[in-house]
């Protein structure tokens, strides 16, 4: 199989995820080979925009900084602060093993963002993450719950594939959150998934969605 034909199923198979458990399944089978099969293999430039959409907004307090889904550490690459700065979170033990294993994280949580987020409040100056938000894994629901890791003024920057932030109501989430004064400095724009092209999702887009707690 080529690289990119072997991107792709582990891209489409995601998506076809469901519950918790299957992500953990899921992930556990292919963690080793992730960085090359997936990311390499399709040019996955959403880590590295998000990554620069942080550094482009973020004050000198907006650290330390919660990288939610973190797979194999690929936003901490590109954001280049030194390991105690930023946490990890997944949950797949296997992807947190590869990003462990780079030294890119001063602590890592396995743990599922759906349930109970008590071990990850640790007044965050931000929040980040990139490819978490999409079909088969993270709705709007949890967005507005991830609020709560962050102290008040930090910087949120969350990538979320364009059709899953139409089909969920990300837009009706995000401005029940600003009515109620929740969060603040809302910026919404679109950006560019993959770099790669020639592939069956070359075109595909993330929404990039930044904003700050109150």
């Amino acid at each position: 199989m080529a690289e990119d034909d072997k991107g792709k199923a582990l891209l489409e198979n995601a998506y076809k995820l469901s519950t918790p458990e299957d992500n953990k399944a899921y992930y556990r089978d292919f963690a080793e080979t992730y960085d090359g099969d997936f990311a390499d293999a399709l040019g996955f430039i959403l880590p590295e925009a998000i990554a620069r959409i942080y550094t482009a907004k973020a004050r000198p307090g907006d650290v330390p900084v919660a990288d939610i889904g973190c797979g194999t550490g690929l936003i901490a690459e590109a954001l280049g602060l030194p390991a105690a700065q930023v946490d990890g979170m997944d949950i797949s033990a296997e992807m947190l093993e590869r990003a462990t294993a780079k030294a890119l994280y001063g602590r890592t949580f396995e743990i599922d963002l759906t349930g109970d987020l008590d071990p990850i409040r640790n007044a965050y100056g931000a929040v980040l993450s990139s490819g978490t938000f999409t079909r088969g894994h993270l709705g709007p629901d949890i967005l507005a719950a991830l609020v709560s890791i962050a102290r008040s003024g930090g910087l949120f920057v969350i990538g979320v594939n364009k059709l899953h932030y139409s089909d969920r109501g990300f837009d009706q989430t995000l401005a029940q959150l600003v009515n109620a004064g929740v969060i603040a400095e809302l910026d919404v724009q679109e950006i560019r998934m993959y770099a790669k092209e020639g592939h069956d999702h070359s075109e595909d887009l993330a929404v990039a969605v930044s904003f700050r707690k109150i």
